[in-house]
């Protein structure tokens, strides 16, 4: 397998502490109910979400088109301890089951990098949201359940703490940000993996995920939150 460098780190300037005590992931991204929202870019919806919770600690989140609801996708998180982490996917009729080789933290700008794991899921994000911006790294691979295929992939993770964040339908509200960059290699062994997505998805308290998407590649891309329920 070719551990690449899964992204190129782009500057981001030290966030000035916050007292975020008592803030959490859950409370942002509303994992633990059955929330869903939509968002819209040029004027009309571009997308949709939705958070089925399996139990206490497991949650799946589905992303598709509304109008073809509900879609096939849904990728499967679970809190553990003091953190959310990454199971895998389902789509296409299978499930593709996520695991790392090796993970890293570090600070605001990916310095100061340690181990924080070499086997198991995916630390996704801290559940108790810290004061100060953190990196995350991960590489491993995706196992195709139905077929065996394994995919090599890497991905970086830049989380910054809850911060003013508005638009046009919602105005002033709080999110944390996370900025992430997906490399991987299409399940071609031995081969390099290769950059797929780059951007900034910002999630809302009390409204949830994708209140506003900038996508830098693999095109110039952004939409913003319409809506949010409960269902």
């Amino acid at each position: 397998m070719v551990l690449g460098s899964p992204a190129a780190v782009p500057a981001q300037a030290e966030t000035a502490g916050t007292d975020t005590a008592g803030e959490v992931y859950g409370a942002y991204s509303r994992m633990t109910s059955r929330s869903a929202g939509q968002f819209w870019a040029d004027g009309r919806a571009a997308g949709q979400w939705a958070w089925k919770p399996l139990s206490a600690t497991t949650s799946e989140i589905s992303w598709g088109d509304p109008a073809k609801w509900p879609p096939n996708y849904a990728e499967k998180f679970v809190h553990e301890g003091g953190w959310v982490m990454l199971d895998g996917w389902r789509d296409n009729g299978t499930y593709y089951r996520l695991r790392i080789t090796k993970e890293q933290i570090g600070d605001a700008k990916c310095g100061n990098l340690r181990t924080l794991a070499t086997s198991g899921r995916q630390h996704y994000v801290k559940w108790d949201i810290p004061s100060q911006t953190y990196c995350l790294k991960a590489w491993g691979t995706l196992t195709e359940e139905s077929s065996g295929k394994i995919v090599d992939f890497g991905h970086t993770q830049i989380w910054s703490p809850p911060a003013p964040c508005s638009n046009a339908k919602y105005g002033a509200q709080t999110c944390v940000k996370q900025w992430e960059s997906w490399w991987d290699n299409q399940g071609r062994p031995g081969e390099p993996i290769t950059r797929k997505l780059e951007r900034d998805q910002f999630i809302a308290r009390g409204i949830g995920m994708a209140f506003a998407i900038r996508q830098y590649f693999p095109k110039a891309w952004q939409a913003d939150a319409h809506s949010d329920w409960t269902w």
